[in-house]
């Protein structure tokens, strides 16, 4: 039940045509996973905070540079050196009360994905690892459960939602990328796909809306132009192929 303090929290939205409390009490009780505090996984985790997902679960294994502040958000300044979940829970303990966050400071690989996204009712991928983005779809394919990609570079980035096998997976579409150097990035950048990520999210959890699922939205912020192509399924996809 919704007191009358998130009644009075969240009354912007529980005014949109087809929300009310029912939507909102479904988005108290969900969970979940953000992979990755960083560029993308700040106005990610603000804006679910913001929306009132019940629990969010912030897992990263990196810590506050002064090198991030300039698109991680969620940080700050006197806050260089903290582990990045711990950086962001404090952000969102004060900014949202109602909610809660569950801090990990991990690094996501294949033997301990079970243990660390357990019952999560949807995964926010912001990460800059192709290796982990691939230990997060094997683990989003053989559970069922939905992923919202996100990635980034420069002025552009990019955003999907995978739920295999009502649609492709990440690797049907990146079977062979490979983890490069750190990119090059504007902080707007990421807070324009981080934003979207969130919205995908929220969409998935109360059932209102369009999704991404089986498209790909491009988003080139230098010349200000969004795209989105159609998607399919690879057949002989090694992950989903077989699903």
């Amino acid at each position: 039940m919704l007191s009358n303090e998130e009644r009075g929290l969240y009354s912007r939205q529980l005014s949109i045509p087809s929300w009310g409390i029912d939507t909102q009490e479904k988005l108290k009780k969900a969970r979940a996973f953000i992979a990755g505090c960083g560029g993308l996984g700040s106005p990610a985790i603000y804006y679910l905070a913001a929306a009132g997902i019940g629990t969010l679960i912030l897992c990263d294994d990196d810590s506050v540079d002064a090198s991030n502040l300039n698109r991680q958000i969620i940080h700050r300044y006197d806050r260089i050196g903290m582990p990045k979940p711990d950086s962001a829970g404090t952000t969102i303990d004060e900014f949202n009360p109602f909610i809660r966050t569950e801090p990990i400071v991990e690094r996501i690989n294949d033997q301990n994905a079970h243990d660390l996204i357990g019952d999560a009712d949807i995964i926010v991928e912001c990460l800059d690892s192709f290796a982990s983005r691939h230990v997060i779809n094997r683990f989003s394919v053989a559970k069922g459960i939905p992923v919202v990609h996100g990635g980034v570079s420069g002025f552009m980035g990019q955003v999907s939602l995978f739920h295999p096998p009502e649609t492709p997976c990440f690797a049907c579409l990146f079977p062979d990328k490979k983890d490069t150097s750190p990119r090059d990035v504007l902080g707007a950048a990421p807070g324009i796909i981080g934003a979207i990520q969130a919205m995908e999210a929220v969409k998935y959890l109360t059932g209102i809306g369009e999704t991404l699922e089986n498209r790909l939205l491009f988003i080139d912020g230098f010349a200000m132009k969004f795209e989105t192509i159609t998607v399919t399924k690879n057949p002989q996809c090694p992950v989903c192929g077989r699903k």
